[in-house]
């Protein structure tokens, strides 16, 4: 099983190890007769593109046309259908009761880390588009070509998607669906995700006269006062689909010593987006909220930047790109619901940068299963999600 191939192919990351799993990967479409090609986003660190061309209708020894084949050989097609997944995982971490990069099959589950993110997901994706490739034996052909995307480094900075937007490319797609775990519901819309970095400088003095000093640990602390307000000014408005955006302080260093007046403080911060907001903005107004409120004054400087960034998304619940998943998700025997989603992903890269609608849907629950240990997913989710993403590109594709 293709989904058991990859975990054993670990590729943690931080690590940049995400090439062993992605020569799997690449392996698997090629066997399955894919196009596909790999670029690499940092050293190393590969992306892979793999397509089922429009108007694929197998092969035929007599020479003769095939249907949306022109007589030069160029396939016409429209815009496509792009899954969108990644190859990285995070740590396994401890606490596992077996080796986490040794898939194991029980009670009907595969375990291993990234089962459920995402490797699980990309091998249903991959099912699908085997499955795709025969479907001119039901006497349907593609409109346009069905591809796979998978990028390295998600759990981090998104070098992956970042590299992927950003070269000029054949894009013309009506939908994208990122196959991460949602326990198979039908998300249409997520918030996106940054981080922002604070560094305060103060001015070190002897502890037993701190008035001759100037403290940096102080001064963060009225920062995070000021981050304290704003999250719950935030929740005052909250958004029927994704709630608001927040903040949240998840890491403090500072100090030179106990009798040391501080000349330095740094706070690592979590800033959820709503998917409108742009994170460098957000710096700007901190930026401007500290200077107002008399922080970075009188031998106290701070400098606030933004280390990463994820957009956020929403698709309207109307469009055929979430009817099509919906009823593809419940013809492949599954109750499936449309809402939201907490996290963040790829997915706003690519609605975002290349204007293709996402939703997110796959095998798999992230938040009872994914980067926990013992991670795993149900072998019949994974099944139900291949068929799903089969029937979903048949509706949205599809042509008797």
């Amino acid at each position: 099983m293709l989904t058991a191939s990859l975990v054993e192919a670990p590729s943690e990351n931080p690590g940049g190890t995400e090439a062993a799993a992605v020569e799997v990967l690449e392996k698997a479409c090629r066997a399955v007769g894919l196009q596909v090609t790999t670029t690499e986003a940092a050293p190393q660190r590969p992306n892979l593109v793999a397509t089922l061309p429009a108007g694929h209708r197998g092969e035929r020894s007599d020479g003769a046309i095939q249907q949306g084949e022109r007589s030069d050989g160029a396939i016409q097609q429209g815009p496509g259908l792009m899954f969108l997944g990644h190859s990285d995982v995070v740590p396994a971490g401890p606490n596992w009761s077996a080796d986490p990069y040794r898939a194991r099959f029980a009670d009907g589950r595969i375990y291993g880390r990234g089962t459920t993110d995402m490797k699980g997901g990309l091998a249903a994706v991959v099912a699908a588009m085997q499955a795709l490739r025969h479907a001119d034996a039901y006497g349907i052909e593609l409109s346009g070509p069905v591809r796979l995307v998978c990028t390295v480094d998600e759990e981090e900075h998104g070098i992956g998607v970042r590299d992927f937007v950003s070269h000029p490319a054949d894009h013309d797609f009506l939908g994208c669906i990122v196959a991460e775990p949602t326990d198979l519901q039908v998300v249409r819309g997520c918030r996106g995700a940054s981080y922002l970095e604070i560094d305060v400088f103060g001015r070190a003095a002897h502890s037993g006269r701190p008035s001759d000093g100037r403290s940096a640990i102080n001064a963060a602390a009225q920062i995070v006062d000021l981050i304290r307000f704003d999250h719950e000014h935030l929740a005052l408005t909250q958004d029927e689909l994704l709630g608001a955006g927040t903040w949240n302080v998840g890491t403090i260093t500072g100090g030179q010593g106990i009798s040391v007046v501080a000349p330095t403080c740094s706070l690592g911060i979590d800033r959820r987006l709503m998917p409108d907001e742009d994170p460098h903005a957000i710096a700007d107004q901190l930026r401007s909220t500290i200077s107002r409120a008399g922080i970075d004054t009188d031998g106290i400087t701070v400098d606030v930047r933004v280390t990463m960034e994820m957009p956020g998304f929403a698709t309207p619940a109307d469009h055929a790109l979430v009817t099509s998943a919906v009823d593809a998700v419940t013809d492949a025997g599954a109750t499936t619901s449309i809402g939201g989603w907490s996290a963040a992903c790829d997915g706003g890269f690519v609605s975002r940068d290349l204007g293709v609608p996402s939703i997110v849907l796959g095998p798999g629950n992230i938040n009872t299963d994914a980067h926990q240990p013992d991670e795993s997913v149900a072998v019949g989710d994974l099944v139900t999600a291949a068929r799903a993403y089969t029937l979903a590109a048949l509706r949205l594709l599809g042509a008797s």
